[in-house]
């Protein structure tokens, strides 16, 4: 099984670019964030047409997140998370990996920015939220997986020029600890299993050049639990992607079971 999780930038414009990763990479499930869409507008036909059943938690305009497999899902979840401003950033759906009953979650994570604004204080309500939430759950479910854009820069070495990042929202230290509180949970960073290399990014902003000097940071991740750990083939960021015409800001990043 290969899932992939990628902040599409508005689903609707880059369909084609979506088709023709799903078909090169043969992807089985992928989590989309930033779908940038209501529900009935999700391009639903255009990938149930490639063989992909779609499941959405849409909003008008901006966020979304939605999860699109070749196989049903079960127990697809839109509520159970509460989001402090009632926005769409959480779906989850069970699936199975070498007959372990798991739970996959997409998450669109706030960006937080600027610091010492309602936005800051909402991202950290969200995290705090989410990390009660997973707490619990993993009590019911050691076999989880969490996927998405996190909006979190882990370490300095996920980010170019890690001083000028000190006190934005995605790699405050405050942040950074909810992070890792996360992890001891029981969770692996799953990129940094495979892939222990500085300026490994999955996002590089339109502006001033960074894709061209690999000026990025990796926000994007797959945290697994520690039962599934053995049973992950890899992990890679396909970076490509964001070379294309008219690309999303970000790459996906792909885990094989």
């Amino acid at each position: 099984m290969i899932i992939s999780s990628w902040n599409i930038n508005s689903v609707r414009i880059r369909t084609e670019i979506i088709k023709n990763y799903l078909v090169k990479e043969k992807i089985d499930i992928l989590l989309l964030q930033e779908i940038k869409c209501q529900t009935d507008q999700f391009p639903s036909k255009f990938f149930n047409d490639l063989g992909y059943e779609c499941y959405v938690s849409g909003q008008k305009s901006y966020n979304g997140v939605a999860i699109i497999s070749k196989c049903k899902l079960n127990n697809i979840d839109i509520k159970s998370f509460i989001d402090p401003n009632n926005q769409s950033r959480f779906i989850s759906a069970d699936i199975e990996i070498k007959k372990k009953s798991t739970k996959i979650i997409c998450i669109y994570l706030p960006n937080g920015n600027p610091v010492g604004t309602e936005k800051y204080l909402y991202k950290k309500k969200w995290f705090k939220n989410f990390f009660c939430f997973i707490k619990k759950m993993i009590i019911k479910n050691k076999n989880l997986i969490i996927g998405g854009d996190f909006n979190v820069i882990p370490e300095d070495k996920d980010v170019d020029n890690p001083e000028d990042w000190a006190n934005d929202a995605l790699f405050k230290l405050e942040i950074r600890k909810e992070f890792r509180k996360l992890l001891n949970l029981g969770f692996k960073d799953s990129f940094r299993l495979f892939d222990n290399k500085d300026k490994q990014y999955t996002f590089w902003d339109y502006q001033r050049g960074s894709w061209n000097k690999n000026k990025g940071l990796r926000i994007d991740h797959f945290l697994v639990s520690q039962n599934l750990i053995n049973d992950i083939k890899s992990v890679k960021i396909d970076k490509y992607v964001r070379a294309l015409e008219k690309p999303s800001d970000h790459a996906p990043i792909k885990i094989h079971f």
